[in-house]
């Protein structure tokens, strides 16, 4: 009788015993899972990137060309920037020439087809060097801005941004004259080019790069836009060059920006370019690289697949075509294109810099 009250109590232990082991068990699961559970959820705050996390592009012929004037050689168009407004596409950009070095263009169509064969104008700002444009309508004054750089003598460095603005975009001749941004000298900058602005809901904030690695930032509010610019801070430093234009990503509460870089030298042709990504919280925030490396782009001669004819090497100072109009410069993540200057390595070799036949193409997300 005492053997089988002993048995007994010693199943009744050997239970308890396996019940404790599974619950410890259970717990010990939970404390590995957990934390994995938790930091794969979309945390406050900082929602989950909208975008890949790499970048494939097809690419079709050129959409613009340069075209000579009766008085003038006309060797690239470059720089593009671009606004769909009233069912038009409105497109700006720099154009190299023989006789005058750079000058800013305007063209509008429906219809890309078009681009080459509508009128082109030269916008009358300056009678001396002005470029790299920016286009953007600004809400809060209802008026259109020009961004874009100008040389001023008087100043170091010489380059310096400077704005225009109109209330109407289709009147090339309407458009004020430039006016600097700044009025006097950042005093800890040696040199600064390719400005951009984007606006949140408090803020304007100017980007540009000094060809050194390094990208800046300044900042203005809303209600003293276009002046009024606090003094420049680095924004992003890494292995960059210039042209950094900065997007709003519809619906996420994300920004991108994208940066054109060199890549390696080749004998008799420098340096070819291609585009990294970064993405941030905020605009006045930290970049994250996303695709930052010349095997991984944004886009470069890595991720593009060139249908038809191969018609450039390089991917250099562009513009992501935009889902509106205004100054929060907001893309659709979903429809990404990229408008861009390109140029073949043999169109390339043993030119001038400002000789380089560039031409305009459109980068869409490959099927």
């Amino acid at each position: 009788m005492l053997l089988g009250r002993t048995r007994k109590v010693a199943r009744q232990f050997l239970v308890l015993l396996l019940d404790l082991c599974f619950f410890t068990l259970c717990i010990l699961l939970a404390l590995l899972v957990l934390p994995t559970f938790v930091s794969a959820q979309p945390q406050p705050g900082s929602a989950a990137s909208p975008l890949p996390d790499e970048f494939s592009w097809s690419l079709a012929a050129p959409v613009l060309t340069a075209a000579d004037p009766p008085d003038d050689e006309r060797f690239s168009v470059k720089d593009p920037t671009i606004v769909r407004f009233e069912s038009n596409w409105h497109l700006f950009y720099t154009v190299r020439s023989k006789k005058r070095s750079h000058q800013i263009e305007y063209i509008t169509f429906k219809q890309w087809q078009d681009a080459n064969t509508v009128d082109r104008h030269v916008l009358n700002l300056s009678d001396g060097y002005y470029c790299a444009p920016q286009v953007f309508y600004f809400a809060p004054h209802k008026n259109w801005y020009l961004i874009y750089q100008v040389i001023d003598q008087s100043r170091k460095p010489a380059l310096q941004p400077a704005y225009s603005r109109t209330t109407d975009i289709t009147d090339p001749n309407s458009w004020t004259k430039p006016v600097l941004l700044f009025t006097k000298n950042p005093d800890n900058l040696k040199m600064w080019i390719d400005f951009w602005v984007i606006c949140d809901e408090a803020r304007g904030y100017l980007f540009f790069t000094s060809l050194n690695g390094q990208m800046w930032r300044s900042e203005a509010k809303l209600a003293d836009f276009p002046h009024s610019w606090s003094r420049p801070t680095i924004a992003l430093t890494g292995d960059i060059f210039e042209a950094s234009h900065t997007y709003s990503l519809g619906g996420s509460g994300k920004y991108l920006t994208i940066i054109e870089a060199e890549g390696p030298t080749m004998a008799g042709i420098g340096r070819r370019r291609y585009y990294k990504a970064y993405t941030a919280d905020s605009l006045a925030g930290y970049w994250q690289p996303l695709a930052a490396m010349v095997e991984g782009p944004f886009a470069g001669p890595a991720n593009v697949q060139q249908e038809g004819q191969h018609w450039t090497d390089s991917f250099s100072h562009g513009e992501l075509i935009r889902s509106g109009c205004d100054q929060t410069l907001e893309v659709d993540p979903a429809r990404l294109r990229f408008l861009f200057q390109g140029v073949t390595d043999e169109d390339k070799r043993g030119k001038k810099y400002g000789e380089i036949p560039w031409r305009l193409g459109i980068l869409k997300p490959a099927r």
